[in-house]
């Protein structure tokens, strides 16, 4: 178990270097310019492609300006402002709510630790470090969304299907100062080079890695 370890940490290192390369600098996909505007683009960004979040925030962001027009929202009005995210009522009445919560309790500011960021509506562990590190730079985990979770697996670096246990498998082989950055160098390739569509992988600059 430990000589596994060791190898791992060894490998991960090989195929950090191959992505630093392939994408030096990369960076969260969707558009904001607050971070309450990061908090509700993450949220609409379950199950729903970055590119969708970003054509619906961009009317999203004009017509709801302040923390205050969301507190103050119909809940209807604003279903069918997100509809096209999909499981958009979920995600109105998470968004909504975080909104009163916010105003209320952490006056006006999103909170800054992992304990107070999950208890807002909607919000796992993915999404709490998805914003933690964009908003304040505070890295406590890895974000594992479908790409990390599929291209981990394949890379060989977990057996866990569980998000959760997959962040705690990458944590332990991963160095620290890289945690923020795994997850955007996995999406980036998976998005350029390693779709989830059944593919060849001659051209996946990693295929040697995979299992």
């Amino acid at each position: 178990m430990f000589d596994n370890k060791i190898k791992l940490k060894k490998k991960v290192l090989e195929i950090i270097k191959i992505l630093k390369k392939l994408f030096p600098n990369p960076k969260i996909a969707l558009n904001y310019s607050n971070n309450w505007e990061l908090f509700v683009a993450v949220v609409l960004s379950a199950q729903c492609t970055d590119k969708k979040v970003n054509e619906v925030t961009e009317k999203l962001f004009k017509k709801y300006k302040t923390l205050n027009d969301y507190v103050k929202a119909d809940l209807k009005e604003f279903e069918k402002d997100i509809k096209s995210t999909g499981f958009y009522k979920n995600k109105a009445k998470n968004i909504l709510n975080a909104a009163k919560i916010i105003k209320e309790k952490f006056n006006g500011q999103i909170p800054k630790t992992m304990e107070e960021i999950l208890t807002l509506p909607g919000v796992g562990r993915k999404t709490a470090n998805v914003i933690l590190g964009n908003a304040y730079g505070i890295v406590l985990g890895i974000a594992v969304d479908t790409h990390v979770k599929r291209l981990s697996r394949l890379l060989g670096l977990t057996k866990n299907i569980d998000p959760n246990k997959i962040e705690k498998d990458l944590m332990e082989i991963i160095p620290k100062k890289y945690w923020f950055n795994i997850t955007y160098w996995l999406i980036d390739y998976g998005r350029k080079y390693c779709p989830s569509r059944p593919h060849n992988h001659k051209n996946c600059p990693l295929a040697k890695f995979y299992i």
